[in-house]
């Protein structure tokens, strides 16, 4: 069994791709299920904004290819063939090496944004509650949480990077000249909505209406921020209202059309409206950038302003590149260990039933014996047995341990010692 992980993101594909192939989280446990049924066994979904990812447990004999079915799972009008070029595929160290860059937000648009932790951890127990975790994922997968944890204790990656949010106020700063007394829209009261509230106070705007298809969740966020919650079948109408406008609702379709903005800013007398759709799949219809003193971004140009501080960051991420490097060695020798101890144990085995049986065919001949000389038997045969598995089973262990990339030599060295001394044929 192998580890593979499959899938793209931000630097890979633009967001009109990533938008078509994104999970909601209800698709998740039947997508799982559609997974196993091809053979998969153990998978992982992670759908973000920035990527759509399966990693899996893949017997040795199936193809990677079997996980790019699973990423365009029931998704009409997709012609894998025809965005296969989006795509990555990792097998065994660079597929852990991924995941704990993934988990440290190293590989994010922003780094050190700490969302992706937390969206790891969900994509984990919707797995497990699905039961598509088993005795691969399972330890890649804490090892990746750990890895994340060391990070961030060990670094300052948590301080150096930014959040969706705060890029969000940082481009609404380059349009208004000031954000004090502007009145902000938000749509969907999500954790990355919640995110924007914050950083939107912090920025001194005026006011923040909030509305959200749930509107009880509006109305927790409005009162934990000062805003106030409006209903989310009536927000069309106090569009125009707005200053700055950000999207982040898990809808399937559009929630601001072309036709809604432009009658927006007719009703502003043609004032500026700032928007920014940090959602996948959009919420705002990109036409909209074609209407006059309309100002749209989506998700894809925060990049811009994540490489403006990337330099700023490099020494911090440097540090935490050679944590994950270091926690990957560690995995990978824990991995090598745990698939060579039935080996060892088998050769064990297989030598203690041979001293048993020699013991057992020449006793006769020995006569009888006192308690003293049984035990010098026992020691003496037990001290040859030993003697005899020593050189093969460290062998086996200290090439267990050779750096990543050897795989294929203690494998081959296991293969070796089994047929050496016939483990599994007595």
């Amino acid at each position: 069994m192998r580890l593979v992980l499959a899938g793209l993101n931000h630097r890979t594909a633009p967001v009109d791709v990533r938008e078509k192939l994104a999970f909601r989280p209800e698709e998740i446990p039947p997508a799982l299920t559609a997974i196993q049924n091809l053979g998969v066994r153990e998978a992982l979904i992670l759908s973000t904004c920035n990527r759509v990812e399966i990693l899996a447990a893949l017997a040795d004999e199936m193809p990677a290819a079997v996980l790019i079915q699973g990423l365009v799972w029931r998704r009409e009008g997709i012609n894998p063939d025809g965005i296969r070029s989006y795509f990555y595929t990792y097998e065994q160290t660079e597929a852990i090496r991924h995941l704990f860059r993934v988990a440290s937000s190293l590989d994010s648009m922003i780094v050190g944004e700490p969302q992706i932790l937390g969206q790891l951890k969900q994509a984990a127990q919707l797995a497990r509650e699905q039961g598509a975790i088993g005795s691969l994922l399972d330890p890649v997968l804490r090892a990746a949480f750990s890895t994340a944890k060391r990070v961030r204790s060990e670094t300052e990656i948590g301080q150096a990077g930014v959040s969706i949010g705060y890029a969000a106020i940082e481009l609404a700063r380059e349009i208004f000249d000031s954000l004090n007394k502007k009145r902000v829209l938000i749509i969907g009261a999500g954790k990355m909505s919640e995110n924007a509230a914050r950083r939107l106070l912090q920025a001194g705007v005026g006011e923040i209406l909030i509305t959200n298809r749930t509107r009880q969740r509006a109305q927790e966020l409005a009162a934990a921020f000062r805003g106030e919650a409006i209903d989310y079948e009536t927000f069309p109408a106090r569009l125009h209202e707005a200053d700055i406008v950000i999207t982040s609702s898990a809808a399937p379709e559009y929630v601001l059309t072309r036709d809604m903005i432009r009658r927006a800013i007719e009703l502003r007398k043609n004032e500026p409206m700032f928007l920014i759709d940090i959602a996948v799949p959009r919420n705002v219809d990109p036409e909209v950038n074609k209407i006059e003193h309309a100002f749209l971004y989506d998700i894809d140009d925060l990049q811009r302003l994540a490489q403006r501080n990337l330099e700023a960051r490099r020494q911090v991420a440097d540090r935490a590149e050679n944590i994950v490097a270091e926690e990957v060695a560690r995995l990978e020798a824990r991995l090598r260990e745990r698939d060579i101890a039935p080996t060892i144990v088998s050769l064990q085995d297989q030598l203690e039933a041979i001293r048993r049986e020699a013991l057992a065919r020449y006793r006769s001949r020995l006569g009888l014996l006192t308690p003293e000389q049984e035990e010098a038997l026992e020691a003496l045969t037990r001290s040859i047995v030993n003697k005899i598995a020593h050189g093969p089973i460290s062998e086996i262990r200290r090439h267990a341990a050779a750096k990543a990339g050897e795989e294929a030599h203690s494998s081959e060295l296991v293969s070796v010692v089994r047929r050496m001394f016939r483990l599994g044929e007595r």
